[in-house]
């Protein structure tokens, strides 16, 4: 079997297995069990926050509706709660250890979100206006800014050693994925962007965040550094797997389940997987993406573009490769996190439980 080079230097297949059987019932269980534990938690800090932003935050978390109306709106997957409780139980401590960080973690994930759906100019999020599209920009940044706040402050209100080492893991995730966002936009201006820093880029904005969601668990329940150093790195891979269904998602996702137009992604110039990928195969069908999206750079009416004239750049993407390259590497970041796993002593039932996790991200459909 042929083999490629995997991030920092792992060699993996580049025939990536069949798609896993995921569980999907005991999926469900964990991430109902994180929301469960983490939403009043979540609540009662947005609580701490003044009004206006207090009502914002909690619209953005699908709690109210644009009218301030009780409302039962998707909250998002909840896998990073997920992880932080499954983290605690890596270390053998009770889940409930890794409450806090798994409200921080999701605090600084909501963070980001308020601000790339301004930055993005994205209208929909969860099948629902977005909080600066109800709320206005200001309110979205503000709002952002408070949570990523609430988040160090929950953790420091903890006062032991073991909240310090989770908060300075925190603060340096955060500002990874701060860098990873600001790689994103700058990469839209750009006409051509290398794999290798699309991964870098992607490691930063999504690996980061997830990395630190399935370690900080374990350092509230007292795990030394190599441990949580262990755990870092599957969620780091698990992470990259997870932006790149993410991309295809941004591509080819059916607006029903993602919450968000047809040909998103396009839409936004973004440089993701399936684009670098398809730009850098050679061949007819990349050189003409290349000509259109170069061209596209420098439209005056690329906002009024047709819906055939987005399905033809997908359908170059996909006649390039870059849609299975991006799937294969999905498969491919999965294995590595996989094999981190089997680095660390803890339960078997927990690895078992953090592998239906990292099958559940490769398969999902939003």
């Amino acid at each position: 079997m042929s083999v490629s080079t995997g991030t920092r230097g792992e060699t993996v297949p580049t025939v990536p297995p069949v798609n896993p059987a995921v569980d999907t019932a005991d999926v469900t269980a964990l991430l109902e069990r994180g929301r469960t534990l983490s939403t009043p938690v979540l609540r009662a800090a947005v609580d701490r926050l003044a009004p206006p932003m207090d009502t914002v935050a909690a619209y953005h978390f699908g709690w109210i509706d644009a009218q301030g109306n009780p409302a039962e709106g998707d909250s998002g997957k909840a896998v990073r709660p997920a992880l932080a409780l499954l983290s605690a139980e890596a270390a053998g401590v009770a889940p409930e250890v890794g409450v806090p960080g798994a409200v921080a973690v999701e605090l600084v994930h909501n963070f980001s979100l308020l601000h790339d759906d301004l930055m993005d100019g994205d209208e929909q999020r969860r099948h629902r206006d977005t909080v600066w599209k109800v709320h206005g920009p200001a309110q979205a940044i503000l709002v952002g800014d408070a949570l990523f706040a609430l988040a160090n402050e929950l953790l420091l209100e903890i006062g032991t050693v073991e909240a310090g080492r989770a908060t300075r893991r925190l603060t340096t995730a955060t500002r990874k994925l701060i860098d990873g966002q600001a790689q994103d936009i700058s990469y839209e201006h750009r006409e051509r962007v290398t794999v290798e820093e699309c991964l870098e880029m992607e490691g930063n904005k999504t690996g980061a965040l997830l990395a630190c969601a399935v370690s900080i668990g374990a350092v509230l329940g007292g795990a030394d550094d190599r441990t949580a150093d262990k755990l870092e790195e599957y969620g780091y891979h698990l992470g990259l797997a997870f932006q790149a269904v993410d991309d295809l998602l941004g591509i080819w996702g059916d607006p029903e389940s993602t919450g968000k137009q047809t040909w998103s992604d396009l839409r936004q110039r973004k440089k993701s997987l399936p684009v670098v990928a398809a730009l850098a195969a050679g061949g007819p069908a990349s050189e003409r993406l290349g000509e259109l999206l170069a061209a596209d750079a420098k439209s005056s009416d690329f906002d009024s573009f047709s819906e055939e004239e987005f399905a033809t750049r997908a359908a170059l993407i996909e006649e390039a490769g870059g849609r299975r390259w991006t799937s294969e590497e999905a498969r491919r970041q999965h294995t590595i996190a996989i094999r981190a796993l089997h680095e660390v002593d803890m339960p078997e039932r927990v690895r078992a439980q953090l592998t239906a996790l990292a099958d559940f991200v490769v398969v999902r459909k939003r």
